[in-house]
């Protein structure tokens, strides 16, 4: 046996192999992410053409698929049209770098390079070129994409008949080709100088150009020609591009006023000039230095271009502003300043203006009443934003309506034309029964119908005396102009999300307050349908919902609503136009429809002044514009949500350019007649030409620069007593207070007739006071209306003020409500015991050639559910101010012992008194309907109060007028029907 030490040593055990269990894991992970990663990429993908052949079935569905075409081809083929440019530009620079690549191969780092560079390319060089030509193609040439608005209009332009003051062009030419034409220059700058830059990177890696070879022989000959060529064409574009920056300068805002003035025309015309000739110099010189050894010339080319755009191109125009302008600026600018005031009269169309004198008398006769007995009928005492917590609580009826807007119109009643106060009742989705699929999108689909008062009617309780109203709709006699057939309203405002029609199930057309449901099918023309499979997926990957592929409820016939808001279903067939921020309702021949200004704007107006940012301080018209027409009205049907776009004003270039670019867009013809009787003028155009003109009304150069006899919107009184609104400016960025003043009056359509007129026209309006900077300025200088009747539409007169003495703007007249003792008091005394004074819009009304103040107060309880009621009324004529408990009173009170009618809510009939005649027809008439002796009565108790409540109210205003046989038997119907009330409730209980 072998001793131990001479055993051989003994071999371990083998181990099996260890798994690399953490790197599997690992591994796994990564695919998972990947996986993960890519369905993710693939969902966005998938929804992204869900959306786009949705967009395409809802363009289609309201007939505008032309248009949604028109669009898209213009942004893809501008976009492939560039893209293919930059393409070929580089891919033919990177061809001849190559051919121009270096024979001799001589030791160094450059040729190292090479070396390696055509090692890793080898015969795939052809292939690297064409994918760094086609990536940076898709880099510079797909953005241009977003350019498809200038390229419509450059290829559609249109003539102004207006030449610009400075250079003689076609206002046009700014408008509808220098946009597009400095861009492209701007683009082909860059494209060059791209291809140059990586041309340059080409020849250095295939070994043209040497950089630490001796000096002479770094670059070859025909690459510096090469080069020298390209940069060349970047000093050539660039001449381009200075020949289109000096009309540019018509859009200066370096002097006192907007477009080229002294320092522009003087100083930086000249220096753009100069540079234009030194960028061709330098091209020409860059062409020599081909034939030329070094770089000589291209140096001194790039240096003199810079020295003279440094010093020449900035410092020379800030010295002649400093000490040749500035100085003496408003004689120096003088003809610059009598340019901006004509241009941006024009382009703000307020260069047709009208003036009036307004010959003031400080006092009003009865006389004067009764010969302007319509215009003091239509004051209107019903504040539509006071009024929206009065619409809900008493025309809401339920939760899911809702009233967002209330809109001023004017309709037919009694035979007469009255101003009234309308909104539609919309639904609301956040406050459905329950929150159920079905139920938001199946069984609640639409709003129900319009409420409507005259706007200076109420009842005994200060409520407004509705002549449409309630579920279902009804009209009272006389304002059959208001009636409705069609009350669904399936389009609205702030109206989101989806709604499906034609499902298994029926519709909740309404539910009244007696909790009564009815239904309802749809039949109106809107809708996409939804029936196939292939949509029912692509609609569930736009909206995220399942429930659109496997509902039941969804049939072969059904439809889906989408695109609901009527603001979002105009922009998304339009978006190339601007539009008003009040989309209000109509009612015609008993439908609603929706009508929402839209404009034409530019800011490429020469010599025009930029509209002021405080004018409008959100919307379309708070961007920056210095060109403005309402020239189209877009009509939204609220049931069966067709879209028309009709052309109101066809002189507008700009409408015209987009007339030839979609012309299957807007209507042929005129609107209907009935339509244009409810057009109303615009309120954001209003306050941007009302906010100009303050300033613009001056045409004497020397006086628009002291500001003598500038006007200024008048101060608004606000929603208190005694006090003016503050607004405060807040820069975008920072959020930090630029400054603050007090707010503007808004404009108040109003119906009352002018001075000199023969009937009452329905106007905007808005008072002016003397322009001051601190705003210390209040009296009444003057005010500007437009008429909105279809045979005065657009017509715009500004009235201005003779008086010897100085007269109470609205700022002052509210300040000095305060002061009077009776008013003062009664309002003291009426903010106390949980209730609140809401004062109403303060208003100025022309009769004659006096003016009166009325400012109507509003009483409500504190409190969320509180329903403000029209209780009291100050009325001011000249330097007398009164209150009372109606408008009628405070007339008589302030004019004296004159019989006053102004409103026929008392006369008229109310919406109760229609239901319970409608009730009468199903049973027997009044309160004889009770039934005979033995036979149950089959009236509902919650209708039999009402119907009382509303006899109390009559017999109030009997009583107030007097007339008490009306007033007894308004009482014993009240109480007849609060007994049969009793007895059904007794026989419940028994």
């Amino acid at each position: 046996m072998r001793p131990p030490e001479e055993m051989p040593p003994s071999t371990p055990p083998q181990q099996p192999p260890q798994v690399p269990r953490r790197r599997n894991v690992r591994r796994f992970r990564v695919i998972i992410g990947l996986v993960v990663l890519v369905g993710f990429i693939l969902l966005l993908s998938v929804r992204g053409l869900a959306g786009f052949y949705t967009d395409y079935l809802w363009f289609d569905s309201l007939g505008y698929a032309s248009v949604f075409w028109k669009v898209l081809w213009a942004k893809i083929g501008l976009g492939l049209l560039f893209t293919a440019i930059f393409f070929v530009l580089l891919w033919v620079n990177l061809f001849i770098a190559e051919r121009f690549a270096s024979k001799s191969q001589l030791p160094g780092p450059a040729e190292d390079v090479a070396a390696r560079w055509h090692q890793l390319t080898g015969r795939r060089r052809g292939l690297v070129r064409l994918g760094v030509s086609l990536i940076l193609a898709l880099m510079v040439g797909a953005g241009v994409s977003g350019r498809w608005q200038e390229w419509l209009f450059f290829i559609n332009a249109t003539d102004f008949d207006l030449a610009d003051p400075q250079f003689g062009r076609d206002v046009g030419f700014y408008l509808f080709r220098l946009p597009f034409l400095t861009f492209l220059v701007s683009w082909v700058f860059a494209a060059v100088l791209v291809t140059f830059i990586f041309t340059a990177i080409w020849h250095y890696l295939n070994g043209a150009i040497r950089l630490q070879a001796p000096a002479g022989s770094r670059v070859m000959p025909q690459v510096k020609a090469h080069l020298s060529l390209l940069l060349g064409i970047l000093a050539l574009t660039k001449a381009v591009g200075y020949y289109f920056d000096q009309f540019e300068l018509t859009l200066s805002t370096r002097g006192f006023v907007d477009g080229a003035t002294y320092t522009d025309v003087k100083a930086q015309l000249p220096v753009l000039q100069l540079l234009m000739v030194i960028s061709v110099f330098s091209f020409v010189l860059l062409v020599v230095n081909i034939w030329r050894r070094g770089f000589t010339y291209p140096v001194l080319a790039v240096a003199l271009w810079a020295v003279i755009a440094g010093l020449a191109g900035a410092a020379y125009p800030a010295i002649v502003q400093r000490f040749q302008v500035e100085p003496s600026e408003s004689t120096k600018e003088a003809p610059y300043i009598q340019r901006n005031i004509e241009m941006t009269r024009i382009a703000l169309g307020i260069d047709g203006v009208m003036p009036r004198e307004f010959n003031y008398v400080p006092t009003l006769t009865a006389e004067d009443i009764e010969n302007n007995i319509d215009t003091v009928r239509n004051v209107r005492l019903l504040d539509p934003a006071v009024m929206q917590d009065t619409f809900q609580q008493t025309q809401g009826i339920k939760s899911f309506y809702d009233f967002r807007d209330i809109d001023v119109d004017r309709y037919e009643i009694d035979g007469k034309i009255t101003q009234i106060v309308l909104a539609a009742r919309e639904l609301n989705p956040a406050d459905l029964p329950t929150d159920t699929w079905e139920t938001e999108h199946v069984a609640y689909t639409h709003g129900y119908g319009v409420a409507a008062a005259p706007a200076n009617a109420v009842n005994a309780n200060g409520r407004p005396a509705y002549a449409l109203g309630d579920i279902p709709n009804v009209a009272i006699p006389g304002a059959e102009a208001l009636a409705l057939d069609e009350p669904g309203l399936y389009v609205g405002e702030g109206l989101s999300g989806y709604a499906i029609v034609g499902a298994q199930r029926d519709e909740v057309d309404f539910q009244d307050d007696d909790d009564r449901t009815e239904s309802t099918r749809y039949d109106g023309a809107d809708g996409v349908g939804i029936g196939g499979f292939l949509r029912r997926i692509a609609f569930a990957l736009r909206f995220a919902e399942p429930n659109l592929v496997v509902s039941g409820e969804i049939s072969g016939d059904s439809r889906i609503l989408y695109n609901r808001d009527v603001a979002d279903r105009v922009k998304l067939l339009a978006p190339f136009l601007d539009y008003d921020n009040d989309p209000y309702p109509v009612v015609i021949d008993g439908k609603v429809k929706w009508v929402l200004d839209a404009y034409t704007t530019s800011t490429q107006f020469p010599y025009a002044q930029r509209a002021s940012t405080r004018a409008v301080r959100s919307g379309d018209l708070s961007r920056p514009h210095n060109y403005v027409r309402n020239s189209v009205k877009a009509v939204v049907d609220a049931h069966d949500g067709t879209v028309t776009f009709y052309i109101i004003d066809p002189s507008d270039p700009i409408a015209q350019s987009y007339a030839r670019q979609f012309g299957d867009l807007f209507a042929d013809g005129d609107p209907p007649i009935e339509l244009q009787e409810h057009f109303r003028y615009p309120e954001d155009l209003f306050r941007i030409q009302t906010d100009a003109w303050g300033r613009y009304r001056i045409t004497d150069p020397a006086e628009f620069y002291d500001a003598a006899g500038a006007w200024a919107v008048a101060q608004d009184p606000g929603d208190s007593i005694g006090q003016t609104t503050v607004e405060t400016v807040r820069d975008a960025t920072t959020g930090q207070i630029i400054s603050t003043s007090e707010a503007r009056i808004s404009p108040q359509y109003l119906l009352f007739r002018l001075p000199g007129d023969d009937s009452e026209s329905f106007v905007i309006f808005r008072p002016f006071v003397p322009f001051s900077e601190d705003d210390s300025r209040k009296n009444l200088e003057g005010f500007m209306i437009v008429h909105n009747d279809p045979d005065r539409y657009g017509q715009i007169e500004v009235f201005e003020i003779r008086s010897d003495q100085p007269i109470d703007g609205p700022a002052l007249f509210n300040s000095n409500i305060q002061t009077e003792e009776e008013i003062s008091e009664r309002l003291t005394l009426l903010n106390q015991n949980g209730s609140v004074v809401r004062p109403g819009n303060l208003l100025l009304i022309p009769v004659e050639n006096s003016l009166l103040y009325v400012r109507p107060l509003f009483i409500a309880a504190t409190g969320p559910t509180a329903v403000p009621e029209l209780q009291l009324v100050i009325a001011g004529i000249g330097s007398e101010v009164v209150i009372a408990e109606t408008f009628e009173a405070a007339l008589e009170k302030a004019i004296g012992a004159v019989d006053l009618a102004l409103s026929d809510a008392a006369s008229r009939a109310t919406l109760g008194d229609v239901a319970d005649d409608q009730a009468d027809d199903t049973s027997s008439a009044g309160d004889d309907d009770a039934p005979a002796d033995g036979e149950p009565d089959t009236a509902t108790v919650s209708n039999l109060l009402e119907r009382a409540a509303r006899a109390f109210d009559r017999a109030d205003t009997a009583l107030r007028d007097g007339d008490l046989a009306t007033y007894q038997e308004a009482v014993d119907e009240a109480q007849g029907l609060i007994a049969r009330a009793a007895r059904i409730l007794e026989q419940a209980a028994n």
